[in-house]
């Protein structure tokens, strides 16, 4: 594996590899000595052009305590911000001696481009690129699922899981990214979404479920897993009117709330990738659920992408 870029391309056995060695490295974060020598001597860039906190500072965290070099490097206040191309950021990275590159975009494709460049020789993870995908995010999320659904998980897939994923699902790279991996790994994924919220064709696919409320989806199926996702009103037109009739619409046909979360199979968890938009598309009764994984989806996290830094730049098997 060069790069990481998106889950469509992953293996079922890289997919299941990356899971594993993610376990290996959250059971070293469990030590009272969390830093690994691996990554010394190595450089990792965060390449930000949107404003994310939350995973740059997961990435950050995950290079640091494989030991490696760190540099941050935001758009806003840079040369980015004066018009220089991506070309000639490449360029500058390059000469800085970038082992990896972890690029967060506001254009789809934009990581791919950076990859398939040859600007630069090391290798790029996609940390988000536009409404395309965010393949750690769903990583993450695969691993918290398994590491509560699936018994003696490791070296295992999802095979036999229920997936619900309800919301926002057209500007979501989250989704785009958790669809196919959990499909890769052998989940049933149900889509829970307005029309107007469902990319063009999704229900024609024979790989999925749609259903158009959240009621519907928790008497068809017996989900396991439901992962509720963010409206994310930044990327409408209008704020979002366009796409609902009302913000109290959409938590009526859409909102998981505490007693749809007691109406499915006792060990079904909750997921959301942040940041919440409590009462719109989750109630504070079922985000702060014994049930709800949230806050673990964030330690994951730093693991998960401790491994798939550790793979692309020191090796195949992780440290025990």
């Amino acid at each position: 594996m060069r790069h990481l870029l998106d889950t469509d391309t992953l293996t079922r056995d890289e997919a299941i590899r990356i899971l594993d060695a993610s376990a290996q490295m959250a059971a070293t974060q469990e030590r009272e000595m969390r830093k690994l020598p691996t990554l010394r001597g190595k450089t990792v860039v965060n390449l930000f052009f949107e404003d994310s906190t939350r995973t740059r500072i997961s990435f950050e965290a995950a290079a640091k305590r494989l030991s490696a070099d760190v540099i941050n490097f935001s758009a806003k206040g840079s040369s980015l911000s004066k018009g220089e191309s991506l070309k000639d950021t490449a360029l500058t990275l390059q000469a800085m001696g970038a082992d990896a590159v972890v690029i967060r975009h506001w254009a789809s494709g934009a990581a791919s481009r950076l990859a398939g460049s040859g600007w630069m020789h090391g290798h790029v993870i996609n940390a988000g690129d536009g409404t395309h995908q965010h393949p750690t995010q769903a990583l993450l999320d695969a691993f918290t699922m398994r590491r509560h659904l699936v018994d003696d998980s490791a070296g295992k897939a999802l095979d036999g899981v229920t997936v619900a994923i309800v919301g926002d699902i057209l500007h979501s790279r989250v989704a785009g990214s958790n669809i196919p991996l959990l499909r890769t790994l052998g989940a049933k994924v149900v889509v829970v979404a307005p029309p107007t919220l469902l990319p063009y064709g999704m229900t024609d696919r024979d790989d999925l479920d749609v259903h158009y409320t959240l009621d519907d989806a928790i008497e068809a199926h017996d989900i396991d897993a439901v992962m509720m996702l963010r409206v994310q009103r930044e990327r409408m037109t209008g704020g979002g009117s366009g796409f609902f009739p009302s913000p109290e619409e959409y938590t009526r046909l859409f909102g998981l709330d505490g007693d749809r979360l007691r109406r499915m199979p006792d060990h079904a968890i909750v997921l959301h990738p942040g940041p919440m938009n409590r009462g719109l598309e989750i109630s504070a009764e079922a985000a702060d659920s014994p049930r709800s994984v949230i806050v673990e989806q964030v330690s994951n996290g730093v693991a998960v992408r401790m491994a798939a830094l550790y793979l692309l730049l020191a090796g195949e098997e992780a440290p025990q």
